[in-house]
């Protein structure tokens, strides 16, 4: 089954890229320029695409951060530091993005005969993103069917929407993801800024999994704090 990857550059996703590559189904590679800050992680995308070998495709949607405003990512706002899982996040919410990039990878696939589109949407971004959870990737998966009726048949590939982060890192050992070689930090700065929610959860992932994280944190310990104080919190 030759596949589309909606690929942002970040862990899951290139982890997602190495697996389907091992199992022979990556095709090519879709990434956004969607105006984000932490653009940086695009570098990481085209990167995974030459180093699998498959086509890599830069869509230019820089102008919706303007339009889709208010959020962390694309505005003028500060990314909180802290748990991933914390309320603060949801400033780094940008409405419908998935449901946006996923509409025009769909839509690459079908122009060029691919039998899926993948995203690696997990199990850890329901409490924030609704456009990650099961609901939506079924609900969207349906969509799909309707707009291209008679004319293709895609599969939606979510093999991630019910695991964990620290599953993905498993799984993206298992299929000898150099992790190293991706983005997660929001902030988008030299290194990783290790305090960020995408940082602190990146970090305790690497952790959970028992898997050593190359990553080069500019506060490589702050993500302890912020995993006791979400414990606490939660307690």
């Amino acid at each position: 089954m030759t596949t589309t990857l909606v690929c942002s550059g970040g862990l899951d996703s290139v982890s997602l890229a190495h697996v389907l590559a091992g199992q022979g189904r990556l095709s090519r590679i879709v990434s956004f320029d969607y105006g984000q800050r932490h653009r940086k992680e695009l570098d990481f995308a085209a990167s995974c695409a030459r180093r699998l070998d498959v086509p890599f495709h830069l869509v230019d949607l820089s102008g919706l951060g303007t339009a889709l405003s208010g959020s962390a990512l694309t505005d003028d706002l500060a990314v909180p530091d802290g748990h991933y899982a914390e309320e603060t996040m949801r400033v780094t919410v940008v409405p419908n993005r998935n449901a946006i990039m996923l509409s025009v990878a769909f839509g690459i696939a079908a122009a060029r005969g691919d039998a899926a589109v993948a995203a690696a949407v997990h199990g850890g971004d329901h409490f924030i993103y609704p456009d990650c959870r099961p609901a939506f990737t079924d609900a969207f998966a349906a969509m799909q069917d309707a707009a291209l009726d008679g004319y293709a048949r895609i599969a939606l590939h979510v093999p991630f929407v019910h695991a964990t982060k620290a599953d993905i890192v498993a799984a993206g050992a298992r299929a000898g993801t150099p992790f190293a070689q991706t983005w997660s930090c929001y902030k988008g700065g030299l290194h990783h800024c290790g305090r960020c929610g995408t940082c602190v959860e990146r970090r305790e992932a690497f952790d959970l999994a028992g898997v050593a994280d190359p990553t080069d944190y500019e506060d490589p310990d702050f993500w302890r704090k912020a995993v006791a104080a979400h414990a606490a919190g939660g307690a």
